[in-house]
């Protein structure tokens, strides 16, 4: 189909509001300024040692923009896109950026903690958005500071959406929906308490001790039919040598012993997965 085939825009439909600004410089102070830069396309926008203190960049573009020692005190970038810009040394006290999205741009790793938005889910898009864009410019300790915010923002969000009783919850997840939001923080719940929802070393291991306690349990109480101290103690010693299958029991159930095999493979492969993940990031 050529464009000529396709339907004209109606006649009544208004040009955008949107401005395009190219190739400037802005040389002194903004203060207090509600309107000029808003619903902005910036490119290559450049300002150095400058404060721009209440002014509001609502719905605007910053494309191949540089920033260098700026101050954005209060300033509102609800809805901003980010792209390709350089925030050098740039900080953002009190700034909003709500629905904001960055792409390929050095900006400081702060951001994430100090001016974030305050709503749960908005705050789990801001740094998914983030952690993205520190993995395009190379950043890998920022991507780990976006991955424990963007983690600890969906936990408090599933939470949210199934715990809280509040009127914006209620209307977007009636009933079912209730019920389905609570799933998704269990799964998420438990998923994080096994291996932090593939972050975390640490709690892969102690999922790793808990098994070898269950197993110990198992061992002591098929080994005996009364069993003692002595006997979990000993239990207890042989469990990583049955966890790793270099130590059978004539004993154990065949359901047991496979289940035990099982868990092996999948604590093994989680290990292996968190490893590549976490060291494969630069």
């Amino acid at each position: 189909m050529t464009d000529d085939n396709l339907p004209a825009i109606p006649a009544d439909y208004s040009p955008g509001n949107r401005q395009t600004i190219t190739d400037h410089y802005v040389a002194q102070n903004v203060v207090y300024e509600a309107v000029a830069f808003k619903f902005k396309n910036f490119t290559r926008l450049n300002a150095s040692r400058i404060t721009f203190k209440n002014v509001s960049f609502e719905h605007s573009l910053f494309e191949g923009c540089y920033f260098r020692n700026c101050v954005f005190d209060s300033c509102n970038f609800t809805g901003c896109r980010f792209i390709g810009s350089n925030f050098h040394q740039s900080s953002f006290p009190g700034s909003r950026f709500d629905y904001a999205t960055f792409e390929r741009c050095q900006i400081d790793s702060d951001i994430l903690t100090a001016w974030n938005p305050r709503e749960q889910n908005l705050k789990m898009r801001f740094a998914r958005s983030l952690r993205m864009n520190f993995q395009q410019v190379g950043d890998a300790k920022a991507v780990n500071e976006a991955i424990t915010q963007e983690l600890d923002a969906t936990a408090r969000h599933l939470r949210e959406s199934w715990q809280s009783e509040d009127e914006f919850h209620r209307k977007k997840y009636p009933g079912l929906l209730r019920v389905r939001q609570f799933l998704a923080w269990l799964e998420f719940w438990v998923l994080h308490f096994v291996w932090g929802n593939g972050e975390s070393i640490s709690k892969l291991l102690r999922s790793i001790i808990i098994v070898m306690i269950v197993i110990a349990v198992y061992d002591a109480n098929t080994s005996s039919t009364s069993a003692t101290i002595l006997d979990y103690w000993e239990s207890l010693k042989a469990a990583p040598a049955i966890f790793l299958g270099t130590l059978s029991r004539p004993s154990h159930a065949i359901a047991a012993a496979s289940a035990i095999v099982a868990t092996r493979l999948i604590a093994l492969s989680l290990l292996t997965a968190l490893l590549v993940k976490r060291f494969g990031r630069r």
